[in-house]
């Protein structure tokens, strides 16, 4: 892995929704955008591949790897886009973006429709794994991408993805379980489920779905000879789950610091 990563993504959460990392900056920059079933990210990095300025924001216009709300993507991309720009003092004309696994190429061209939209020229097109890796630079393993959704799961062997899968049960399933069992809204067991001081609470609550997921990754990679699981997407932040997923699985299991950002950041280092 990456012996970096984690400085990497220190910075990136440091910087992201704050001031740029460098002032007056005039060099090339890398882009990446992630539109997440909860989150949507925009990624910007300076020329040496450094995380240089970025939006996050909770937004619900992605399902099952695809656009549903085509008008309100483009909004936010733009809004984000125009804060960074004016932080920059430059414009951000292209960008990369990333398409889940499993999802067909037809079906999920309204990504990168929602860039040309906000006015970035889609400059390349990966799948997330793909993506992730290019933060993580595996050799081998699987990397499984606990997003809102899904949970994603890709194994490399010699730098490759050689296999892909994605199934249903992500960050909102995990927060109903929360929102069920204190009697609050939705939007409230988001904030709980995100809040240092309840962590340990909320993961005694949705102990069962952490199971699934580890039932789920064990599942997908019996067939293969997994050394490592590395997590990424942001519900793999949650306390414990890499514990749940190493005692299912038998495998050893890392999760970088932030993972929310792994993906975004990646494929921003795949713009040109």
């Amino acid at each position: 892995m990456n012996p970096g990563i984690n400085h990497i993504l220190e910075q990136a959460a440091t910087i992201f929704n704050h001031k740029p990392a460098v002032a007056n900056y005039t060099g090339t920059v890398h882009v990446g955008v992630d539109l997440g079933t909860a989150y949507t990210v925009l990624a910007v990095l300076d020329e040496e591949k450094r995380p240089l300025a970025g939006r996050y924001q909770f937004a619900q216009i992605v399902r099952d790897g695809l656009v549903v709300d085509f008008i309100g993507a483009i909004q936010l991309l733009k809004q984000m886009k125009a804060e960074v720009e004016a932080e920059l003092g430059f414009q951000l004309e292209h960008a990369a973006t990333t398409y889940p696994p499993g999802v067909p190429l037809a079906e999920v061209k309204a990504t990168q429709n929602v860039l040309i939209g906000a006015g970035l020229e889609c400059s390349q097109f990966v799948d997330e794994p793909t993506g992730a890796n290019a933060l993580l630079n595996i050799a081998d393993g699987a990397i499984v991408d606990i997003g809102g959704g899904t949970t994603g799961i890709a194994i490399v062997e010699q730098g490759k993805v050689i296999y892909t899968a994605d199934e249903a049960t992500g960050g909102t399933h995990f927060s109903l379980v929360v929102a069920g069992a204190m009697n609050v809204p939705f939007i409230e067991a988001e904030k709980i489920k995100k809040d240092a001081t309840q962590a340990r609470m909320v993961s005694s609550l949705v102990h069962p779905v952490m199971q699934k997921v580890g039932s789920i990754v064990a599942r997908h990679i019996e067939k293969f000879n997994v050394g490592t699981i590395y997590l990424v997407g942001g519900t793999s932040s949650l306390l414990g789950i890499d514990e749940v997923i190493h005692e299912i699985t038998g495998v050893k299991t890392i999760t970088p610091s932030h993972p929310m950002f792994v993906t975004p950041l990646g494929v921003a280092m795949v713009d040109r």
